[in-house]
């Protein structure tokens, strides 16, 4: 039988750990280093499982897909197939990057539709918005048009237990006037239903501060993109840690960002290897930023 004093120490102790685990679980959510897919692009479509594999043995815990289609489906697996293939490896997608082009230039649902039902079965959180046509985004009216667009599609996936966000590159950085693009979509998006997915090498790319963005717009990027930019070329992106982008204070802002997931991605001048470069730039995070 337990003395009272040994009853009083054990559910202090109970207490003390249950106050705690909310702090182990943010420590667990900071370790965790996403992947956009489109990195290992020409590998994925050759060797699916043994590419997915290789993602999971580089310490990566979360992805971020691309390349559905309604006909193809995840590179010929069905969302449910594909799901049980990450969770083989260790990995959750927990955001997408859907082409919703269709939807943004005509209105036409379909894409939509497909990619909110897939993000559902894969047990996602984000529909992402990866790119705009040039066609649809010459003035600034095209995009006070394209926001109006995505506020309709964020509540079709709010209404689907999702929600939606918008990846940049550096064209939205281009001026209309007093504005830009960027500044249109933040402003005309309603933030009760639409994030960011902020990329940091365009930011860096196109003269912008990522940490004025997260003064300026406080809790809106939930996703970031990190790659960084080669010191020599900036046109050609290197293994973070190893550019020119300062990654400290970036991260020490995550919460007024409002960061909550962020991905690995690499575009061009991988070395030695696509697999390999993304990898190494997951030990950098792991070991020097997190």
């Amino acid at each position: 039988m337990l003395s009272r004093k040994s009853f009083m120490i054990s559910s202090c102790l109970a207490i003390a750990t249950l106050l705690l685990a909310p702090s182990f679980a943010c420590v667990a959510q900071k370790k965790a280093v996403g992947l956009q897919l489109y990195s290992l692009r020409v590998d994925l479509p050759k060797d699916l499982k043994g590419t997915i594999e290789k993602v999971g043995k580089a310490g990566f815990s979360q992805v971020e897909t691309y390349g559905f289609s309604i006909k193809d489906q995840f590179w010929g697996l069905t969302p449910i197939e594909f799901k049980k293939l990450l969770a083989a490896n260790g990995l959750t997608a927990v955001s997408n990057h859907f082409s919703l082009g269709s939807y943004l230039s005509d209105g036409n649902t379909s894409e939509l539709k497909a990619s909110i039902a897939a993000a559902k079965v894969l047990g996602s959180k984000y529909v992402t918005i990866p790119y705009l046509d040039q066609s649809i985004r010459k003035t600034a009216a095209d995009y006070k048009k394209i926001a109006a667009k995505i506020n309709v599609a964020a509540k079709m996936c709010k209404d689907a237990g999702l929600r939606l966000a918008y990846h940049n590159h550096d064209f939205e950085f281009e001026k209309f006037g007093e504005t830009t693009g960027y500044q249109i979509l933040l402003n005309e998006t309603d933030k009760n239903l639409v994030d960011f997915e902020l990329d940091l090498y365009w930011v860096a790319r196109s003269g912008n501060d990522p940490l004025k963005l997260f003064k300026q717009n406080p809790g809106r990027f939930t996703m970031w993109h990190v790659k960084d930019m080669d010191k020599t070329n900036p046109a050609l992106n290197a293994e973070v840690g190893t550019g020119s982008i300062d990654w400290k204070p970036i991260f020490a802002a995550a919460k007024l960002s409002g960061m909550k997931y962020f991905f690995v991605e690499h575009e061009t001048n991988y070395k030695p290897n696509p697999i390999e470069s993304v990898a190494a730039s997951c030990d950098y995070l792991k070991k020097n930023i997190l």
